[in-house]
């Protein structure tokens, strides 16, 4: 399996023989990248701009083993650039003003360019960040960062904004297919004796990648080194890939994107009134080592957000879901959260608070300015008294059925706002019915007034 000029499309670097499995096979054109097709499609701009080398300052976003690294070295490759890479794992503003003036220093004496290759760029804070613009920006660097993390919420806007954002994805089981052939190529032709994988085998180890090329090759490399060698042939079976890939590790990361994509398949679960939905979603938090706790926190909103007056009860059953785990521990408290899934994916569905609430926040902010009415102050003594506070206030409990029909609370300026519409569901139905009789008797007041 040779490129065009009749060598293998791999790059070996240094101390080749200690490299794992996949630095070796790191491609080093677009024709033996897998992937990103999406970007990288014959004639897509990323890749004529790539294959011409012109190089732009490109944020890729996307999991891990998408080929992200890969990418940004196939791209120094074609733009005849020196890359200088900085890892925000390992690095500092030491190690980032050292690359800079390499790049610095590189351009005067070789009149090279530099690509500066960030990995893990959302790790480093705000000033780490800002140390890279004015280099960017005076083409002193083309700037590549690689992040697994959302940038809109990772990453500074001045950083964004200049540079590209690629977003890169799984990839799929033709893709990964593709790179398990040339990974047998390679053994094959490196190795005296025949490397097979049986199909059950292929198919264990792509769904155990899970979409990342990296883990497929070191899963399939570790499961060759437990393979024993028969007539001349080592042949991978579902057996010694069981062996090395142990139990699948579940895609979660506290407080990484993947966290809050399992928490938002959560809420709208709940929301949209599936309870096998909620209970598998919550399952796979818990299987991923998520804190119970969480999802109890996040019914809790859920209470207040959607299901509201439809359903109060919805609120208390949350509360006792969460003391139930703090007084009997994860076995059964965790149970305790699971039912409260389910009776609330179940509850009927109003937003009709929280809509309201949002609304008087808002009204607030821009009537901050408003007085309270005078017959709403308190008289606190003889001089409060006699600048009128509380002068015509109604008692709603001497008054008919405890309401004093007709009854202002608002300032004047905004007396005829209505903020909360509650729903036809659940107890809100008779909520809404409540509601229009007081106001039927408001209306009856006024016009009886006016």
């Amino acid at each position: 399996m040779t490129n065009d000029n009749g060598n293998l499309p791999f790059d070996f670097g240094n101390n080749a023989d200690f490299q794992p499995l996949a630095a070796k096979l790191r491609p080093l054109t677009l024709d033996d990248y897998q992937g990103q097709e999406h970007i990288l499609g014959k004639g897509m701009p990323l890749r004529v701009a790539v294959e011409q080398g012109y190089c732009h300052s490109v944020i890729f976003w996307g999991p891990p083993g998408t080929g992200k690294t890969t990418l940004a070295e196939i791209i120094a490759n074609h733009a005849n650039a020196e890359i200088e890479r900085v890892s925000a794992v390992t690095s500092g503003i030491k190690e980032i003003r050292q690359a800079i003036e390499n790049a610095k220093q590189r351009a005067m004496v070789q009149q090279k360019r530099t690509v500066l290759f960030v990995d893990e760029v959302h790790r480093f804070n705000k000033s780490q960040q800002d140390a890279f613009l004015p280099h960017i920006e005076d083409g002193t660097v083309i700037f590549i960062g690689a992040t697994t993390e959302n940038p809109a919420f990772e990453l500074n806007q001045a950083l964004l904004s200049r540079t590209r954002l690629y977003t890169l994805k799984k990839l799929n089981e033709n893709d990964l297919n593709r790179v398990l052939c040339r990974a047998l190529s390679f053994e094959n032709e490196h190795k005296n004796i025949k490397v097979s994988v049986t199909d059950a085998a292929k198919k264990q180890l792509i769904a155990l990648a899970n979409g990342d090329a990296r883990r497929l090759l070191n899963l399939f490399e570790n499961s060759l080194d437990i393979t024993d060698i028969h007539n001349g042939e080592q042949c991978i079976g579902d057996a010694q890939v069981k062996q090395v890939a142990g139990n699948k590790i579940a895609l979660y990361d506290k407080g990484g994107d993947a966290f809050y994509d399992l928490i938002s398949a959560f809420h709208k679960s709940v929301r949209g009134s599936n309870p096998d939905a909620a209970l598998y979603w919550y399952a796979r938090i818990l299987t991923g080592g998520g804190d119970a706790l969480y999802v109890a926190r996040r019914l809790l909103a859920i209470a207040s957000e959607d299901i509201g007056n439809a359903d109060p009860r919805a609120m208390q059953l949350a509360i006792n879901a969460w003391d139930t785990f703090q007084r009997v521990g994860p076995s059964e408290g965790e149970r305790a959260i699971a039912q409260a899934c389910v009776y609330m994916a179940l509850a009927p569905k109003s937003n009709a608070v929280y809509s309201a609430f949002n609304q008087a926040k808002a009204l607030a902010e821009q009537t901050s300015d408003l007085d309270v009415p005078l017959h709403l102050k308190n008289a606190t003594s003889s001089i409060t008294e006699g600048l009128g506070h509380g002068k015509g206030y109604r008692y709603a409990h001497d008054e008919a059925n405890a309401f004093a029909a007709g009854e202002n609370y608002f300032p004047q300026e905004i007396s005829d706002t209505c903020l909360y519409q509650p729903s036809d569901r659940g107890l809100e139905k008779q909520l809404k019915e409540k509601l229009e009789y007081l106001n039927t008797l408001n209306r009856q007041s006024h016009d009886q007034r006016y």
